[in-house]
């Protein structure tokens, strides 16, 4: 599909949706929430994507809202209805990536700030350049963290450095992201799309079943206690015993061979 502010290429089994609105940033108006959206369900629905990586177009990730979109509203001192925004907007953005069954990575290319943030940070893994920046942009325009910010910065950091994070607002650059656990990789910025497309690949060669059930399996372990993800454990694995991965993927263990997953 054509999209206004977005970009869609597959290849090899991935799908990658670039963001792009290179001269504000990628920063989000109403249209590119609308067809990152759209995207996303489009890469779930299709059966070749088996696995979809996010990125942007230009020198940076996504800075977030375009506060251009409300500039009126700011200039009449008129407060701005935020949470519809997040409602409508960024809310089922994010939790399409998270309920997706198959593995989105963030291909994070430059600045990300803000819901640009939470973004990267709903994708199941992230690699970014060495150019790349990470903000937690909210308290710096008297905001509280959302798009899932507050969600996943106090699991991946802990409470401590989540609110000195959140409260001081100060950029992260790539190494430091990597040290904190917010990013898996940091490539020269050159190699990035390559270094990506090679991870992508092997996931879309995956079980992508079995990755869409450990997805469930982990989401769900993050806020429940022991006990319960033990039993929706049993429930995952008594799925994922009956697809035709997990068989050839035991075939293929008894004779010494690779597997050739078909994603079912």
């Amino acid at each position: 599909m054509k999209y206004e502010t977005v970009t869609t290429e597959a290849a090899g089994g991935v799908l990658w949706i670039t963001l792009n609105r290179p001269e504000k940033l990628n920063a989000f108006d109403e249209q590119m929430g609308a067809d990152l959206l759209e995207a996303l369900r489009e890469g779930e629905k299709s059966a070749e994507a088996r696995c979809l990586v996010l990125t942007g177009e230009g020198k940076a990730f996504s800075v977030g809202e375009d506060l251009n979109m409300n500039r009126s509203n700011y200039d009449s001192g008129k407060p701005v209805r935020l949470g519809e925004v997040l409602q409508r907007k960024y809310n089922p953005i994010v939790a399409k990536v998270r309920r997706m069954e198959k593995p989105v990575l963030a291909a994070v290319n430059g600045v990300t700030a803000g819901a640009g943030l939470g973004l990267a940070l709903a994708c199941d893994l992230r690699a970014a350049s060495d150019k790349a920046t990470f903000h937690e942009a909210f308290i710096k325009v008297g905001l509280a963290p959302d798009s899932g910010t507050s969600f996943w910065l106090t699991r991946i950091l802990g409470l401590g450095r989540a609110m000195e994070v959140g409260l001081l607002g100060e950029p992260i650059d790539a190494q430091k992201a990597l040290g904190l656990g917010l990013v898996n990789w940091v490539f020269p910025d050159g190699e990035l799309r390559s270094r990506v497309a090679s991870i992508a690949e092997r996931l879309a060669k995956g079980p992508t079943k079995a990755m869409g059930l450990t997805k469930r399996a982990l989401n769900r372990a993050v806020v429940v206690d022991m006990e319960s993800a033990l039993e929706y454990e049993m429930y995952l694995q008594d799925i994922a015993g009956r697809t035709r991965d997990h068989v050839e993927g035991v075939r293929a263990f008894f004779d010494k061979r690779d597997p050739s997953f078909v994603g079912e």
